[in-house]
C-alpha cells in the first residue's frame, strides 16, 4: 500500500455542479434531461427510459453546467449512492437532485473514482454524513468537498481501474449480443405469426376467425385446451402448504413472481426448499418446455423452463403452463403470451384492484392463433438455440460479476499488489 493517500475529495476534481432545483416544460423530443431513473445501482446510464428539454430551453438548463464525456454524475437526495460516467455522445442536462463531478486527470482517473464509490469505505463516509429528512435523505453538497478518499498513485489507479473495466467490457459486449439475439427471435415470430409472412404464405389465402383474419390451415383455440388434460395449467402451492420453516439455504430453488426477470429466472434472490418437501408437493415441479407465468402483481412475467431448471418448483404467485406436444408447441406459445396485444388481454381479465390476479381458469380461457404444427417447429428450429445462447450469456454475465464484486474491494483497498499482476 505504498503511496496510498486519504485527502479530501475536492483534491481531485476540478469542479463540482449540482442540477437545477425544478423541472422544466416536458417536450416529445431534445436533449435528455437526465433523472434519478437514469442512473442504475450498478454504475451505469440507462437511457432507455428518458425525459426530454425543448432545445429551446437548453442553453438556460445548462448554465450551471453541461454534462460531458467523462464527469462522474451522481445522486444526492433521495435515492443515494447512485453514479456513472457520462458517455461519448451524451447532450442533456442535470436533472434535479443530480449533481456532477469534473475530475482532474492528472490526480485521478475517473474510472477509479467511480469503482472506489462502491466500497465499503465510501458507502460508510455516505452514512456519517447523510442527513435524514421528513421526506427524503440527502447528503450535503456544501460538505460534500471535504469528504475523505483513500486513492493510490495515478499509474496505480489507472492499472485498478484498467483490471476492473475489463470486467465491465465482457459484461457489456454479452449484455449486447442477448439484445441482439432477442430482436432476432421477435423480429422472426412478428414477421411469421403477426405479419404472415412465413414461408409459402404467398400460396396461403386469408379465412375470418373470431381473432380478425387468419391465413387458411391455422386455427383458433384456447390456451386450455392445448394444454395437457387436468395438469396444463396449475398454481403454485398455496400458504398453507409451505410455511417459512420449510425453506432453507440450500436444496430445491422455488420461482416465485419476483425470480421472473427479463424473461428468465434469476437465481439471485430465489427460495429453496429441501428435496424431502419438494417431493412431497412433487406436483409443483417443472419440467423443461413448460411455461411459468407470474399470476399476481405485474401480470405478464413468465419464463420458458431450460433443461438444467428441471424438478425446479413452482411458488406461490405462479401459474405453470405445460403444453400438449400433441397440440401446441410450448415455445410458440411462451413466445405468443408475450405479444402486446395477448399480455393486454390477460391484464384485462386479471381480478383485483390494489393486486390483480389471474387463475387457472382466467388463462386457460384466453384465445390462441395456433399456426400449423410444422411451422411452430420450424419457429422452433431457428430460435430456440438464441435462447439457449442467451442463457449461456446470462450465466457468464453472472460468473463475470461474481469476480469483479469479490476483486473490487481487495484491488480498492490496497489487498492485492496490481503492480505484481501482468498487463
Amino acid at each position: 500500500m505504498d503511496g496510498w493517500r486519504t485527502l479530501p475529495i475536492k483534491e481531485l476534481y476540478d469542479g463540482l455542479y449540482d442540477g437545477p432545483h425544478a423541472t422544466p416544460k416536458p417536450s416529445d423530443s431534445g436533449p435528455v434531461f437526465l433523472g434519478i431513473k437514469n442512473v442504475t445501482d450498478d454504475g451505469r446510464l440507462d437511457l432507455a427510459d428518458i425525459r426530454h428539454i425543448a432545445e429551446c430551453d437548453y442553453v438556460s438548463w445548462t448554465r450551471r453546467v453541461e454534462p460531458r464525456e467523462n464527469d462522474l454524475v451522481f445522486t444526492y437526495e433521495a435515492t443515494l449512492n447512485r453514479y456513472a460516467l457520462i458517455p461519448p455522445g451524451f447532450r442533456g442536462c442535470l436533472g434535479r437532485r443530480m449533481a456532477l463531478i469534473r475530475t482532474n486527470p492528472r490526480k485521478v482517473d475517473v474510472r477509479f473514482l467511480l469503482y472506489y464509490f462502491f466500497t465499503t469505505e465510501w458507502r460508510t463516509v455516505i452514512q456519517r454524513n447523510m442527513l435524514t429528512g421528513a421526506t427524503v435523505d440527502r447528503i450535503p453538497l456544501t460538505t460534500f468537498p471535504d469528504f475523505p478518499v483513500r486513492a493510490p498513485p495515478l499509474p496505480i489507479q489507472r492499472r485498478i481501474a484498467d483490471i476492473l473495466s475489463t470486467y465491465d467490457e465482457l459484461i457489456e459486449n454479452s449484455q449486447r449480443r442477448i439484445k441482439i439475439l432477442e430482436s432476432m427471435a421477435r423480429a422472426l415470430y412478428r414477421e411469421w405469426f403477426v405479419h404472415f409472412r412465413f414461408p409459402g404464405h404467398e400460396s396461403v389465402r386469408g379465412v375470418l376467425s373470431r381473432l380478425g383474419e387468419i391465413p387458411q390451415g391455422w386455427e383458433v383455440t384456447n390456451l386450455g385446451e392445448v394444454c395437457e388434460d387436468d395438469k396444463g395449467i396449475q398454481t403454485g402451492p398455496f400458504g398453507s402448504q409451505l410455511h417459512e420453516a420449510d425453506y432453507s439455504e440450500a436444496g430445491v430453488p422455488v420461482v416465485m413472481p419476483k425470480d421472473l426477470i427479463d424473461l428468465r429466472i434469476s437465481t439471485d434472490t430465489i427460495s429453496r426448499i429441501p428435496e424431502e418437501t419438494a417431493d412431497r408437493l412433487g406436483r409443483h415441479r417443472m419440467q423443461a418446455g413448460d411455461i411459468v407465468y407470474g399470476r399476481r402483481g405485474d401480470i405478464g412475467r413468465r419464463a420458458f423452463v431450460m433443461s438444467h431448471q428441471v424438478g425446479w418448483f413452482c411458488g406461490t404467485g405462479c401459474l405453470r403452463i405445460r403444453a400438449n406436444q400433441d397440440a401446441a408447441d410450448g415455445w410458440y406459445l411462451f413466445n405468443y403470451l408475450g405479444q402486446d396485444d395477448v399480455v393486454g388481454l390477460i391484464r384485462g381479465r386479471a381480478q383485483g384492484v390494489t393486486m390483480p390476479n389471474l387463475n387457472t381458469g382466467i388463462l386457460s380461457s384466453v384465445p390462441v392463433r395456433l399456426p400449423p404444427r410444422k411451422l411452430q417447429d420450424d419457429f422452433r428450429r431457428l430460435t430456440f438455440p438464441m435462447a439457449e445462447a442467451r442463457e449461456a450469456l446470462t450465466a457468464r454475465i453472472g460468473n463475470l460479476r461474481r469476480t469483479r464484486d469479490l476483486l473490487l474491494p481487495r484491488l480498492l483497498s490496497g489487498q492485492i499488489d496490481v503492480e505484481a499482476i501482468a498487463a
